[in-house]
């Protein structure tokens, strides 16, 4: 198996764990928890800032010493878009299922920046269509970067099947803006129906890196470096939730050359 591709362990609790450190990188943490009513997930954020993103099902979450009520509304990542809540540095967060519920915990460095809890509900996101023909894709924007945070970027998205995503390749690895921006990827994918499979291929200009796998439901992919573009098979669409972060907040990208002539046809 890849060593960039991520099992999921067991079927309940904490699925999922991914650290810097075992990702062998600076700045992205995910978590995938999968609880049942009555279970609860609590953490405190330390140096690094959190947003929690309710995949599917409903839970009473509290941040910070704030009660927020109970959020989450959709009972599959294919309906609808996500509750979420920001929570900054420092601060303590909890989360305890009221439906069956998998809870996506996605971390960067926190950076002092002195931002508050806050809720960010459905009616906040935007979507967008992205592409067109068989490489079309809709993308639910959760923490953009003209939205408060210090380091994390999280999005959204669903692609029909027998589409590409991420596609033309593009790569966002190097320092280099207003060009080009350093950042760290993780994908968690959901297909639909469950039982299928997608691809995914993560690769750099002189394959020093190319790895291609097949991802399935509940796969994590990381990407470290390079290109990362992904393909659906017919009959099952995909979801994936993206975390990335990196020395700068912004989302400037490189398209793989030989293949830029497909953003002009």
């Amino acid at each position: 198996m890849s060593h960039l591709k991520v099992k999921q362990q067991g079927t309940s609790g904490r699925v999922t764990h991914v650290t810097p450190e075992s990702a062998g990188w600076t700045y992205v943490g995910f978590d995938l928890h999968r609880l049942k009513p009555g279970e609860t997930v609590s953490a405190r954020t330390g140096d690094r800032e959190t947003c929690l993103v309710f995949v599917t099902g409903k839970g009473k979450a509290a941040a910070a010493g704030t009660d927020l009520g109970e959020l989450g509304q959709r009972m599959s990542p294919f309906e609808g878009k996500p509750w979420s809540v920001y929570v900054p540095q420092d601060s303590d967060w909890s989360v305890t299922a009221t439906t069956d519920l998998e809870l996506a915990v996605c971390t960067a460095p926190g950076l002092k920046g002195g931002l508050p809890v806050r809720v960010i509900s459905p009616d906040d996101l935007g979507q967008e269509i992205r592409g067109k023909g068989s490489n079309t894709r809709h993308v639910t924007n959760i923490l953009p970067e003209n939205e408060p945070a210090d380091s994390l970027l999280v999005v959204e998205v669903i692609t029909p099947a027998g589409n590409t995503s991420s596609y033309p390749p593009h790569k966002h690895d190097r320092d280099d803006l207003p060009r080009e921006s350093h950042l760290e990827e993780t994908y968690y994918h959901r297909l639909n129906p469950p039982q299928g499979f997608g691809f995914q291929r993560v690769y750099t200009d002189d394959r020093s890196l190319d790895e291609a796998m097949a991802i399935e439901d509940g796969d994590v992919v990381l990407v470290p470096k390079g290109y990362h573009p992904c393909a659906t098979c017919h009959g099952y669409d995909l979801y994936y939730l993206n975390v990335m972060a990196g020395p700068k907040r912004t989302w400037k990208f490189h398209n793989a050359a030989e293949h830029e002539w497909l953003l002009k046809s």
